[in-house]
């Protein structure tokens, strides 16, 4: 019997609104979790995920059966409101609404990957915004640093 095949690997960045800082050490290995049961309830193959307070970073497959942009509006929708649970602290939170999402070969994965684990040190000298700014300028994606922010 035919069949459609597909492997589709997302590099998904979300910062939390005005880069606030949400995840303290104590609370990133759960909301880490939980946005990695979020990635699988939706029928991904979750890969991989790290980040530091104010930003994730999520390596995952890309489900078959969904777009991409409907596919991180549920990542973000679902993982909003389950935060909030978490903590009455977590009341106010919310992600940023712009994104970065990059498709990537399963050859730059393990460069990737490397890169997601070395976050806590990384952001010893860095802020998210350089980090961001210099991640679209890789991929050679223009933007307005306008509209990129909240």
């Amino acid at each position: 019997m035919p069949q459609s095949l597909s492997k589709v690997i997302l590099h998904i960045i979300f910062s939390t609104k005005n880069r606030e800082l949400w995840f303290d050490s104590d609370v990133r290995p759960r909301m880490h979790a939980y946005l990695a049961t979020v990635c699988r309830d939706l029928g991904a193959e979750f890969v991989h995920l790290g980040g530091v307070a104010d930003h994730v970073h999520i390596v995952t497959t890309l489900p078959r059966s969904v777009s991409q942009a409907e596919f991180i509006k549920r990542i973000e929708k679902t993982s909003s409101k389950g935060i909030k649970r978490f903590n009455p602290r977590y009341r106010g939170f919310f992600w940023q609404s712009v994104y970065g999402v990059f498709w990537m070969s399963p050859s730059q994965l393990e460069a990737v990957l490397q890169y997601i684990e070395a976050q806590q040190e990384h952001h010893r000298t860095r802020t998210f915004q350089e980090e961001y700014r210099e991640l679209l300028r890789r991929q050679g994606v223009d933007f307005e640093e306008r509209y990129v922010w909240d």
